[in-house]
């Protein structure tokens, strides 16, 4: 069993930046890959990163060279660091490892 908690939502003005934090039950180098999936209102979740165990980070095309995916080992947490941002990035964000979730963190940023 694994709990991921996820933190960092807010509220932003377009071109702010946040960032995303998810805590893990377990230590992180038991996981091969996470990632961060968002679900805007009225739409279907739909994947945002991958961060591989490796160190390989793989983004969806709208979020590149925007947002960073990173861990830290010692804290069991992964990051996920969102710059730049725009309206069409509201969505409630949720950690992922596995068939695992975390409750999701809110993101609003204002049009």
């Amino acid at each position: 069993q694994v709990q991921l908690v996820e933190s960092g939502g807010g509220l932003v003005q377009p071109g702010g930046s946040l960032r995303l934090s998810c805590v893990a039950s377990k230590s992180l180098l038991l996981f091969n890959v996470m990632g961060w999936y968002r679900q805007a209102p009225g739409k279907q979740r739909e994947w945002v990163a991958t961060l591989a165990r490796g160190g390989g980070t793989y983004y969806t095309d709208s979020v590149k060279g925007r947002f960073t995916i990173s861990r830290d080992n010692a804290k069991n947490t992964v990051y996920l660091q969102m710059n730049s941002l725009k309206p069409e990035d509201t969505a409630v964000y949720y950690c992922n490892y596995d068939t695992y979730w975390g409750q999701g963190t809110l993101v609003t940023v204002l049009s």
